[in-house]
């Protein structure tokens, strides 16, 4: 007979003092207890740790070889255990080409979804592009409203200069009587008589028939069309009397831009295989570019005091390369003396990346005499970008690296896949567009999406595929990331929340989970989704065991194990166990009497606007703890880790951070230095320990 709890005798990993405890089965268990009382060492490293060892243990010598041996954590005995599965809090990905998309697979759904029902379009002008058979042109001509007059064209020039006598004549050999040039239908009789101007553009289609739409013409539609083709190089040109003309093709093609597209296929949506990642950035959205905010690190100078780093101060300069800039400013209008912050962006625009193929003139006087002639300015940033890859000076390289940091790609914008990918529609969305919006916004969007005839057969189980792991994600409190958010940007909790989501997804029984702290950064509205998730788990049939601090999770369990006393060689015992009510006290922390007042000294970071910042002005008040909080997504991090300390960190330590997009920070004469604490490891390598990493073993070795 299956037990109905797990019993832990005689636990000793770590800290753990001969620890006894039974835990119920298919209840939502919470471990808590102070930081370093034991919780994680009976979680992880004990209940963990030996279903893992016993799985591995149950497989062929074979098999075991390939998965290391595990060491057997210290107990006496453990009974009742099932198989556990561990979802810890760590980074979902380093690598930078993993998305929220594609480590929930959603992606992958998409891109068959794309291939096998998306619309095809002209990424270049918009038109639609369709590869149609000679049967499905004539059906489609056939539909045409009875007692419409129209003609059947083949193509034989598109824009293109010159007489052409050549064409008409072949046109005229090959038994046809009309043509139309220029939108004019002349007849071939007197072919020779037809003059073009050669230095214009001109466009001929032969007329292959004439027809009046109606019933039982089929035949002889498929008796035209078939030589339209032929003649068309497989298009054929279809001109009601009266109505927009319609040019329907055997190519999948835009013959109005003239370019040519591949089949639709999952590997052309994807921006980690070759067929679909853009050519420029390899797929990675981003690429190393001269930086404009390195380049001019104070836009309150001007271009003449020097704003813009590489050119120095052009109102001093006599060098060949300022008397370009000042020839520029000349006859673009450019006022050099006006801060850089207050100047046009067209202005800005020039000076850093140039005039293009525009020459402008430039005086030079000397010895010799006086004179000008016209020549390029390439600009500040695309010279130092062409210097860097033709210099052989190490120094100079590494200076010109100084201005370079990771930017969107400017071929595909950031998007990752290539321009052809980009003109497949669902929805009227391409893929890029369907994952750059929230989890909430997808998910509205699928779940509305509607599909006709055999597209919404196609398309059936993909959709319930996708629309069942964006529930999860939102079920979860992941709703405000997008799909396109990169794996290594992601918080621990957020990584763990979305292997959170696919587990429920898997929708496994008589499991053992195994989590760690899932609700840190999550805010109280978003708890809520989390426990309910939790639940979730435990009701199809699964033990749920948590290590967790947060009092709302714990008032929702089933079950609570209290580790304590105290921490580390002080703790290692279970204090308390028992439901929520029958722990339930009336001890509790109470909060400070007074509060720590400032000195009235500030930080303000004005007008931020990076992500979703929308115009915010903020001041942090200095000698106190200040706490930035809000809704998951709210623009927290954005503010703090992207906003304040790159900027502080630039203006005090010269930082080459990028910063986030707002309008100044004020009050930096009251700081002396900014210090960055994050959640990252503080080292991977086995010999390092707390004694190294705080230089106390330095001391000891002294």
């Amino acid at each position: 007979m299956e037990l109905d709890r797990i019993i832990i005798t005689g636990a000793r990993q770590h800290n753990l003092k001969n620890v006894t405890v039974e835990i119920p089965k298919k209840k939502l268990v919470i471990l808590t207890g102070v930081s370093g009382s034991g919780k994680s060492s009976l979680a992880f490293d004990t209940l963990y740790a030996e279903g893992q060892r016993r799985y591995i243990e149950s497989l062929n010598a074979y098999a075991r070889q390939f998965l290391g041996q595990m060491d057997k954590p210290l107990y006496d005995s453990i009974r009742g255990l099932a198989p556990t599965i561990s979802i810890e809090q760590k980074a979902a990905s380093g690598n930078p080409r993993s998305t929220v998309g594609t480590i929930t697979e959603i992606h992958d759904y998409l891109r068959v979804l794309w291939a096998r029902v998306g619309r095809l379009t002209c990424h270049n002008c918009g038109r639609p592009v369709s590869q149609q058979s000679s049967q499905q042109i004539v059906h489609e001509i056939a539909d045409l409203r009875p007692g419409t007059k129209f003609l059947l064209l083949a193509p034989l020039v598109k824009e293109r200069k010159g007489e052409h006598r050549d064409v008409l004549e072949q046109a005229k050999k090959a038994g046809f009587t009309r043509a139309r040039v220029d939108g004019v239908v002349v007849p071939l009789e007197d072919a020779d008589q037809i003059r073009l101007d050669k230095k214009k553009k001109h466009s001929i289609d032969v007329v292959v028939d004439r027809l009046v739409a109606k019933e039982g013409m089929a035949q002889r539609l498929h008796d035209s069309v078939e030589p339209a083709l032929r003649y068309g190089g497989g298009i054929v040109i279809v001109a009601p009397e009266g109505q927009t003309e319609k040019v329907m093709s055997q190519h999948r093609a835009c013959h109005d831009c003239g370019i040519s597209f591949p089949e639709p296929s999952p590997q052309l949506f994807s921006f980690n295989s070759p067929q679909g990642m853009c050519p420029e950035c390899s797929g990675l959205g981003t690429r190393m570019e001269m930086d404009p905010d390195l380049a001019v690190p104070n836009p309150e100078l001007s271009v003449n005091e020097g704003a813009v780093k590489p050119l120095g101060a052009v109102g001093e300069g006599t060098s060949w390369g300022t008397d370009i800039v000042r020839a520029v400013a000349r006859e673009r209008g450019i006022d050099l003396n006006k801060p850089w912050r207050a100047m046009p962006a067209a202005h800005r625009k020039v000076i850093l990346y140039g005039t293009g193929s525009e020459r402008v003139k430039v005086p030079m006087r000397g010895s010799w005499g006086s004179g000008s002639f016209r020549m390029r300015y390439e600009g500040a940033l695309t010279a130092m970008m062409r210097r860097m890859r033709e210099t052989q000076s190490e120094d100079m390289r590494q200076y010109y690296q100084r201005f370079l940091s990771n930017r969107p790609c400017s071929v595909c914008g950031g998007k990752r896949v290539r321009p052809e990918a980009l003109g497949v529609r669902v929805g009227g969305l391409n893929v890029a567009e369907a994952t750059a919006v929230s989890v909430e916004a997808a998910y509205r969007f699928f779940d509305e999406l509607a599909l006709q005839g055999a597209e919404a057969t196609i398309a059936t189980e993909l959709l319930k595929e996708i629309r069942s792991r964006l529930r999860f994600l939102r079920d979860v409190g992941l709703g405000y990331l997008t799909l396109d958010r990169p794996a290594p940007s992601l918080s621990g909790g957020e990584g763990q929340r979305i292997r959170l989501a696919s587990q429920i997804g898997s929708e496994l029984t008589g499991v053992i989970y195994v989590l760690d702290e899932p609700s840190i950064g999550l805010h109280q509205r978003d708890n809520r989704k989390l426990l309910t998730a939790l639940h979730h788990l435990r009701d199809i049939g699964n033990t749920v065991v948590v290590v967790e601090h947060d009092r709302e999770a714990m008032e929702e369990s089933d079950w609570i194990i209290d580790f304590g006393p105290g921490a580390g060689r002080h703790g290692g015992e279970v204090v308390a166990v028992g439901t929520p009510a029958q722990l339930k006290g009336e001890l509790e922390i109470p909060l400070p009497a007074e509060r720590r007042r400032g000195d009235g000294r500030k930080t303000t970071v004005v007008g931020a606007r990076e992500n979703n910042l929308k115009d915010v002005t903020v001041d942090f008040p200095l000698g106190q703890l200040v706490c930035v909080t809000g809704v998951s997504g709210a623009g927290k991090s954005t503010l703090v880790n992207q906003i304040l300390y790159p900027a502080v960190a630039r203006a005090l330590h010269g930082s080459e951070r990028p910063v986030g997009a707002h309008q100044k920070v004020t009050g930096l004469a009251e700081i002396d230095k900014v210090i960055d604490i994050d959640q990252s490891p503080i080292g991977r390598t086995p010999r390092s320990n707390p004694a190294t990493y705080t230089k106390l073993f330095d001391l000891i070795r002294d």
